[in-house]
């Protein structure tokens, strides 16, 4: 199975770092850069000591692209063939453990405290969440994005 992920307006360096580490670990194909997501390289090819630190140098490891605008990236995956799926809490989302894989899968995770932009989900083939048990109603997108990753392993 080829896995591609699209980090959607990730604020935090640390979490972009903790997620290449996540995919490195899981064989993540590509990374896509979306928006405000920090890169590992700034503009004058200088790593971001933040993402270094948190990935370890996995940010070495797995090939990544930036781009402004989210809907290209979804446009192209899927004609490359690939199934598009939004993690995110939403009236249309499945639990993440019930997902249908094909051989090709984009996981959309989003930004901390907006989640998946809006025309992410409404571009996504299926929505997944991780169902919460406390009080709180959601993880740390690095956390999350572990979770489902590693789930994607065992289909």
């Amino acid at each position: 199975m080829k896995i591609t992920l699209i980090l959607d307006n990730i604020r935090s360096s640390e979490n972009v770092g903790s997620i290449f580490r996540t995919s490195d670990a899981v064989g993540v194909e590509k990374i896509y850069l979306i928006g405000i997501t920090p890169n590992p390289l700034d503009r004058f090819g200088r790593p971001n000591p933040k993402i270094e630190k948190a990935s370890l140098g996995a940010e070495k490891n797995i090939p990544w692209e930036h781009f402004e605008n989210i809907t290209e990236v979804i446009e192209s995956l899927k004609k490359e063939g690939y199934k598009i799926v939004s993690l995110e809490q939403n009236e249309k989302s499945i639990d993440y453990r019930d997902l249908k894989i094909k051989e090709k899968i984009a996981l959309i995770v989003g930004n901390e405290v907006n989640g998946v932009s809006m025309d992410a989900q409404n571009e996504s083939d299926e929505i997944i969440e991780i169902p919460m048990a406390g009080n709180k109603e959601s993880v740390n997108v690095s956390v999350a994005t572990g979770v489902a990753l590693f789930s994607l392993l065992k289909k």
